[in-house]
C-alpha cells in the first residue's frame, strides 16, 4: 500500500513545487522521517497535503486508503480561515483533542514540520524559520504527546532553538 500510496499523492500533487524542488522531495523527506514508525503512518504522511493542496477528496482516500487514513489526514488538513495564525490554531485546536488510534496523525505532524524546518535551515529561508519558531509553543502543546515520537521531537525542538539563536545573530 505504501508504492500506491506514493503514486497516488505524486499523481495528485502533478507539477505542484516544494519550493524550487519537486513535490516528492518533501513527501520522501516526510516518510523517510516515519520509516520507524511503520507503513502506516507512511501511507499518511504521502497522503498528508492531498486534502489541502489537490482536488482529492477526503471520501476518494476512504474509498482507497481506508477509514483510518482517510481520518488522519483529514485531521492533517488546515480548516480554512483568514489568515496562517487563524488556520493553524483551528488545526492546533483540533490535534489537541485526538486520541487513540488517530494518534498516528500526530506522528506524522511532527514528521511534516521536522521536513519543513530541515529544508528552511538547508535553503536558508530565515522568514519561514521565524514563523515556525512563533508558532512552536502552540504547535509543540497541541501535537506533542510523550513517547509517541520524542526523537522527532528532540531535533525539532533542538533544530528551532539552534536556529533562532542562529538567526537572531546572524
Amino acid at each position: 500500500m505504501l508504492d500506491e500510496a506514493r503514486s497516488f499523492a505524486l499523481a495528485a500533487h502533478g507539477s505542484q513545487r516544494y519550493g524550487d524542488r519537486p513535490y516528492s522531495c518533501h513527501l520522501d523527506a516526510v516518510v523517510a522521517l516515519l520509516a520507524p514508525y511503520g507503513s502506516q503512518a507512511q501511507v499518511i504522511g504521502y497522503l498528508h497535503d492531498v486534502l489541502e493542496d489537490t482536488a482529492v477528496t477526503e471520501s476518494e482516500i476512504r474509498d482507497r486508503f481506508g477509514a483510518l487514513v482517510a481520518d488522519c489526514v483529514s485531521l492533517l488538513t488546515d480548516l480554512s480561515g483568514a489568515s496562517r495564525a487563524e488556520r493553524k490554531a483551528k488545526t492546533y485546536a483540533r490535534l489537541a483533542t485526538v486520541t487513540g488510534a488517530n494518534e498516528v496523525a500526530l506522528l506524522v505532524k511532527a514528521a511534516d514540520r521536522l521536513a519543513n524546518v530541515r529544508s528552511c535551515l538547508l535553503d536558508d529561508q530565515r522568514g519561514l524559520m521565524t514563523v515556525y519558531r512563533k508558532e512552536h509553543a502552540g504547535f509543540r502543546r497541541s501535537a506533542y504527546r510523550a513517547g509517541l515520537c520524542d526523537p522527532l521531537w528532540l531535533e525539532l525542538d533542538s533544530l528551532l532553538a539552534v536556529s533562532s539563536v542562529a538567526v537572531d545573530h546572524a
